[in-house]
């Protein structure tokens, strides 16, 4: 099972995508070392996120509880305070680490409205590196304003020999945002097909069925269904800033528990975990982000391993590129049949004077906790 802890509702970047920024949780009620320790062993991908971890003071001892807990123990950051992390990474090399980059200097800091965030990112990953860090990479959010630059993005990642994990616009509960919508679905949705020829070209085979997974985000671009079912509250689960487990990221119909009031099994074996697993089953939500396509794609009986869908289509087509032969998208994707999607536009916040509201220590329900309370994607 993957897990991801939200620590924090605190961020000091100001992303169009994410208004996290907006709505920071108090750090005295935020999920405690105490309450992180009750969790058991045997997790495969344990994601610390945010919001933006690093703002945690207590970071480093929640490496050393979580680290024991988990196959591959990964913290999701926007990359500002690199140096927060050094220490960590000296103790823990293979801790996995990703900063978020949207592209040239000039698109990745008006995307995340931080000054000079760009260079920032670059040097820290290298600095990570200089300190011994072996799973080191970018995230980037795949979106109108920079899909062009993808490419450039892969190409420079791997000429500094880090990783490139890809996600696209998509509406969860810790954005604070549920409008997030394209412009263009197929103007997105295209330049992808190169990123995937390039990712099958090379001799890494965790990128080879990376290009699987961002086969998936060509169709969810375009409003298609998944390629494969959703498997939240079985195989991945979600952990807030309030210690409140859910299902996933997106519903805020499905949570499971609570950790600091209960034990993780007590949580898993409950009535409420039993009746959103039920909803999962029904849930129509189009969603096909790194967690949530990650664990589907993986076998159930070996975990290690993939499914015997993903692990054909990567055969198959990573045998066309060694021979020279283009992919053929239109057997696998109908550009002939793209959803309808409203014109929201965003924000861009750099440079603005726009501050983040004061930190609300009364918000005890759900729906004070995420006053959007539905968040679709489609």
């Amino acid at each position: 099972m993957d897990l991801t802890v939200v620590s924090t509702f605190r961020c000091n970047s100001r992303c169009q995508m994410c208004h996290v920024w907006k709505y920071p949780t108090a750090p005295e009620q935020e999920i405690t070392l105490d309450t992180l320790a009750k969790l058991p062993g045997g997790f495969d991908n344990l994601n610390v996120s945010g919001g933006e971890p690093t703002l945690r003071r207590d970071l480093a001892e929640m490496a050393d509880i979580l680290y024991p807990k988990a196959r591959v123990l990964e913290f999701s950051s926007n990359g500002l305070h690199p140096e927060r992390l050094v220490p960590i990474i000296k103790k823990y090399p293979n801790i996995k680490v990703r900063f978020s980059l949207e592209g040239d200097e000039q698109t990745s800091n008006r995307i995340r409205g931080e000054k000079d965030g760009h260079k920032t990112k670059v040097a820290g990953l290298r600095m990570l590196k200089e300190a011994g860090g072996t799973d080191l990479g970018f995230a980037f959010v795949i979106q109108d304003e920079n899909v062009g630059q993808l490419l450039d993005v892969y190409e420079f990642a791997r000429s500094q020999s880090f990783e490139l994990a890809t996600t696209t616009l998509h509406n969860a509960w810790q954005f604070y945002k549920n409008d997030n919508h394209f412009y263009d679905r197929t103007t997105v949705a295209k330049p992808v097909e190169k990123l995937i020829t390039e990712l099958l070209k090379g001799r890494k085979v965790k990128n080879w069925f990376r290009a699987y997974l961002n086969l998936g985000l060509i169709e969810k671009v375009l409003g298609h269904e998944r390629l494969i079912p959703c498997t939240a509250g079985s195989d991945f689960a979600f952990i807030d800033p309030w210690s409140d487990v859910w299902a996933c990221n997106v519903r805020s119909d499905i949570p499971l528990g609570n950790l600091a009031r209960q034990s993780w099994s007590e949580i898993m074996h409950s009535d409420l975990a039993s009746d959103g697993l039920k909803k999962v089953a029904c849930c129509t939500q189009n969603c096909w982000m790194v967690t949530t396509a990650r664990t589907a794609m993986r076998s159930t009986i070996v975990p290690q391993l993939p499914k015997m869908r993903p692990m054909a289509w990567v055969l198959k087509n990573k045998l066309k590129v060694t021979l020279g032969k283009p992919i053929r998208f239109e057997d696998y994707i109908d550009y002939g049949t793209v959803k309808p999607t409203p014109q929201v536009p965003r924000t861009p916040y750099l440079g603005t004077a726009h501050k983040a509201n004061k930190l609300d220590r009364n918000r005890q329900t759900v729906a004070e906790h995420y006053p959007q309370l539905d968040y679709i994607n489609e």
